[in-house]
């Protein structure tokens, strides 16, 4: 299913133009035009899915490897360190486009501090309680 109203839909199918770098039946990545840091590249399935909980386990199944695929190609096209795989689901975990997209986002030596937290603090007690919550959730 595609989205007529959905602009990463538009991307991925082509109607809108992109810098691609990478297409297959499935998928299209392309370079972020607001960029984290330089090479940063949005991997768009061609069907919409709202965000992960929606996307297929056959698309799901996938994904991983070629953002493992593109991470090596920017550590050996672009000398970048390393990368991270980021992945947003709602507006309140940052997702800005409701349509299931993963960031592959070059590190560089020296560079700006892109995702990071402060440790929380917990007890076994409440993580006892929170596990149990979650296992009940999944049945």
């Amino acid at each position: 299913m595609k989205s007529d109203n959905c602009i990463f839909c538009k991307i991925a199918n082509g109607v809108i133009p992109s810098t691609t770098v990478y297409e297959d039946d499935d998928f299209r990545a392309i370079l972020d035009l607001g960029p984290a840091a330089k090479g940063h590249t949005l991997i768009l399935p061609k069907e919409h899915f709202d965000d992960v909980t929606e996307l297929s386990e056959e698309l799901a199944r996938k994904v991983l490897p070629i953002a493992a695929k593109l991470g090596k190609a920017m550590k050996t096209g672009l000398g970048c360190a390393g990368f991270n795989l980021v992945q947003n689901n709602g507006a309140e975990a940052g997702q800005t486009v409701m349509h299931f997209h993963l960031h592959v986002i070059p590190r560089y030596e020296g560079g700006p501090e892109i995702a990071s937290w402060i440790p929380g603090e917990t007890t076994p007690e409440e993580m006892k309680e929170t596990a149990e919550k979650i296992r009940a959730a999944l049945k």
